[in-house]
């Protein structure tokens, strides 16, 4: 009886807290296929009456989904790629050589994650500025390039953990065999880090795909992603299709406000579920439990 007590509690919290979190999607999900009528009836909640796709070719429409979607998947994919890479090399080095001031470094790199993005976002645009790359992709590249990307620091702790897990005697085993120490990373390092590897990736896609701050300040009008396309939706649709004689024909609603939000985070939510076994793994291998 206990047994089943504890069990119906543990279910019950389970679909709880599975609840809340499925909520919003949920929401989201059903009110972008309602029309206009079944948004001011009452009567109708969760299922729609009548299914309709016009509220997401409108929001694919005013999103400019065509363009900012592929501005958004190169612009969050390779930063993310190169920031996977150069923080475990970064890592590596801290983990696996000596030099003076080893521990002041570690504490430089867990600083610059405690300190806000608004407190240096002033000096990024004066440096970037300088070296003239005002509206480039190379502003998002070049930080990921040098281990200085979106929350970056993070990922340096997590592999230098990781890699502190593993024993010297690889490192003693290879360099026998001839391995220089770039050899010993890329080929025994990389390898047993798989698990770290997934979760820096996919938490920097999304930390990446979300960023709106510094991309709309460094980017400007030239390179529009997604997130930036929703965050100016509202004024971008009153332009695109303005109301006539005080019609809610085209006045933007619930259901063409959650289709656009759908449209922007769906990307994240198909690489979630094709990488959603690895990346529960990962997560129990490097002991990261959420954010």
């Amino acid at each position: 009886m206990k047994r089943i007590a504890a069990r119906f509690i543990l279910y019950f919290i389970l679909i709880s807290i599975g609840y809340a979190y499925l909520y919003p999607l949920l929401y989201m999900f059903t009110t972008s296929f309602m029309t206009v009528e079944d948004l001011v009836n009452p009567t109708v909640s969760w299922i729609p009456s009548k299914m309709t796709l016009e509220n997401f070719k409108k929001s694919w429409n005013v999103l400019e989904a065509s363009k900012t979607l592929l501005n958004s998947v190169y612009l969050s994919a390779i930063p993310s790629i190169l920031q996977t890479l150069v923080t475990a090399l970064i890592a590596y080095g801290l983990s696996r050589f000596k030099f003076p001031l080893k521990r002041l470094w570690l504490f430089l790199i867990l600083a610059t994650f405690l300190i806000p993005t608004q407190v240096t976002i002033v000096t990024k645009y004066m440096l970037f500025s300088r070296l003239g790359i005002i509206g480039n992709p190379l502003v998002s590249f070049l930080p990921a390039l040098t281990g200085q990307g979106i929350r970056s620091s993070i990922f340096i702790l997590l592999y230098y953990n990781f890699f502190n897990m593993l024993p010297k005697a690889f490192d003693e085993a290879a360099e026998l065999d001839g391995a220089n120490s770039f050899q010993i990373f890329y080929r025994i390092f990389l390898p047993l880090s798989i698990p770290a590897i997934i979760t820096t990736f996919i938490f920097s896609l999304v930390w990446y795909w979300n960023e709106t701050l510094l991309t709309g300040m460094l980017l400007g009008n030239e390179i529009k992603t997604l997130p930036i396309a929703l965050r100016d939706f509202a004024a971008k649709f009153a332009l695109m299709f303005p109301a006539a004689d005080g019609s809610a024909a085209n006045r933007i609603n619930e259901g063409i406000r959650m289709a656009a939000t759908i449209i922007t985070i769906l990307p994240l939510l198909i690489t979630y579920l094709v990488l959603q076994r690895q990346f529960v793994e990962s997560l129990e291998r490097t002991g990261i439990t959420g954010e």
